[in-house]
């Protein structure tokens, strides 16, 4: 079932070249399917009460809104797409899960510069709103320079049911891209669990194939699930992948430490590959095809 949108993408931004990355691989979605973009500038309310008056906050927030109208202007007459600018203040990872949920937005599509020391534990503003949005987050790196749509898409398979949501997103998204899929899952040793991971691939073997998609799957042996994001990240980066499309909070590995972890690896470690990150039953981009 397609969640109803405001057929809008959020991109929040803070003008740095990773942000600019986001905001390069949004027009990129929007063109593909008829999107508006809206750039998203959070000034953080802790330091504008901590460093500025009342009247200092306002003629800051005034420049920065007119900084933003003249980006939303630029990027709209190179690019041939209608692009909103709005400045808010708050939380930054709260602010723009706050805005995307209570205003139907498509997806949220923003720069990391990953997660590093602490933020790997607690999570950096990239997972954070991953975790608070309602809405598909698709994260974007500094290095992450290709623009040229979502060509090939790794998808790892777990043994989850909600796993299984993510194919009805990879025929959504290569059929508008025309994209190969790469489905990647891992051998147990384990005869009930190999049993699962069995049915699990049957059934996107199914709904790929009668997709007319171009599709390969790839088995990991079991030892690899020690480090299998590691695993994901450099079989992704050998078929020069465009995208890396993940589940949030239900991916489960065979082994109990991956579950929760998953995700906030992929999108911390990927230092290239743009990670789509999903939540179960959600839809996002306004799909027609």
């Amino acid at each position: 079932m397609i969640r109803k949108t405001n057929n809008n993408i959020l991109v929040p931004t803070d003008f740095s070249d990773v942000a600019e990355n986001a905001s390069s691989h949004a027009v990129t979605v929007a063109k593909a399917y008829g999107n508006e973009i809206t750039l998203l500038y959070i000034l953080e309310e802790g330091i504008l009460g901590g460093l500025f008056s009342g009247s200092q906050s306002d003629v800051m927030r005034d420049a920065i809104q007119v900084k933003l109208e003249t980006k939303a202007k630029d990027i709209a007459e190179k690019n041939n797409v209608k692009v909103h600018a709005l400045v808010d203040k708050g939380k930054v990872y709260k602010t723009i899960a706050g805005i995307a949920n209570s205003n139907n937005y498509d997806s949220i599509i923003m720069g990391s510069n990953g997660a590093s020391g602490l933020d790997q534990i607690v999570g950096s503003n990239a997972s954070r709103t991953i975790q608070y949005a309602e809405v598909p987050v698709v994260v974007v790196k500094q290095n992450s320079t290709k623009d040229s749509g979502y060509k090939k898409i790794v998808m790892p398979i777990d043994l989850s049911i909600e796993s299984r949501q993510k194919v009805d997103w990879a025929i959504h998204l290569g059929k508008k891209f025309n994209s190969e899929v790469h489905v990647v899952y891992t051998k147990s040793s384990d005869e009930y669990l190999q049993r699962k991971i069995a049915a699990n691939i049957n059934l996107v073997n199914h709904h790929l194939k009668d997709s007319g998609l171009k599709y390969e799957v790839f088995a990991m042996e079991d030892g690899m699930l020690d480090n299998f994001a590691n695993e994901i990240l450099n079989y992704s980066n050998t078929v020069k992948a465009d995208l890396i499309l993940v589940m949030t909070h239900t991916e489960k590995g065979i082994s109990e430490l991956i579950i929760g972890t998953l995700t906030q690896q992929l999108v911390n470690r990927s230092e290239s590959i743009p990670v789509m990150c999903i939540h179960p039953h959600e839809t996002g981009f306004n799909y027609n095809y």
